[in-house]
């Protein structure tokens, strides 16, 4: 609940940071076309989301009779969770790791590397399979998109804001009532500057949100907080040793982020800390 309220105050907050940088730079004609083109790019984006993820991560679908005990943790926590049994995959990567993607439960898929069944028993591999239908049943791919079209509206009205400093048209929107002035062009030159850092920063504090409540519903839905704990330790403690070759713009749908780091460089992180994460689910252990 707290996590899904903090989502909600995060995309309210994004929402109303696009609404302060448009009518700053762009006015309500230069809001439109960004949400418009920001908006055309993410639909498509989110509509072939599975196709997209699946093929840059290299996974390739697997059927039954080639992993009948994958099939048989899958089909028996989808039923737990109510939702339809998603395609499976296999990536062929020794690093252990697992995502989930897909517009919908209808349309989903999770996928997993060759390495992540070697290395977990099978009540560690059910956990994070728990997590990945948590995903899926938060419709979490569908809130990332809103988020990225937010933000990538956001990025759009600082390119216009360049482009118009160039041209000399900064602050003089036709359909803007009094958006000139020297005050005005420092106001638009520090949006442009620090709006997209803004949203970027808000947009990876939604991906944290959704992690901690992926972990509390694959909790709840395999039943074994602890599991999933211990999963979560081993997968760091592999992905430092042997990390993941990944493009960035699939980083953070992995369960353990290759890209994440520590400190200043948190906050840029799509995934919050595992020993964060690990302490939740210990306390969640006494309630399941």
């Amino acid at each position: 609940m707290l996590n899904t309220l903090k989502t909600t105050l995060l995309l309210t907050a994004m929402t109303v940071l696009f609404l302060i940088v448009g009518q700053a730079v762009g006015g309500r004609s230069g809001m439109t076309i960004a949400l418009v083109m920001a908006g055309v790019m993410n639909l498509a984006a989110y509509w072939f989301s599975d196709k997209i993820a699946l093929a840059m991560s290299g996974a390739q679908p697997v059927s039954e009779s080639e992993y009948p005990e994958l099939h048989a943790i899958v089909q028996g926590l989808a039923l737990r969770a109510g939702l339809p049994k998603p395609r499976i995959y296999i990536i062929p990567e020794e690093t252990p790791n697992a995502f989930a993607t897909g517009r919908n439960p209808e349309h989903a898929a999770v996928a997993v590397t060759a390495g992540i069944m070697r290395l977990l028993s099978r009540e560690e591999l059910e956990g994070v399979i728990a997590h990945e239908l948590g995903h899926i049943k938060n419709r979490d791919i569908l809130i990332s998109s809103i988020a990225a079209m937010i933000a990538g509206a956001i990025s759009y009205l600082a390119n216009m804001a360049q482009w118009a400093m160039m041209f000399g048209g900064l602050g003089r929107s036709s359909d803007d009532d009094d958006g000139g002035g020297v005050g005005g062009v420092i106001g638009a030159v520090v949006m442009m500057i620090v709006a997209p850092i803004a949203a970027m920063l808000i947009q990876m504090a939604i991906s944290r949100s959704r992690e901690f409540l992926a972990d509390e519903t694959g909790a709840r839905i395999c039943g074994r907080p602890l599991a999933l704990a211990g999963a979560l330790q081993r997968l760091e403690s592999w992905n430092r040793q042997l990390p993941m070759d990944v493009n960035p713009a699939t980083a953070q749908m992995y369960i353990v982020n290759p890209l994440s780091g520590g400190g200043i460089a948190g906050l840029f992180s799509t995934h919050p800390p595992i020993a964060e994460r690990v302490q939740r689910l210990r306390e969640l252990a006494g309630t399941v």
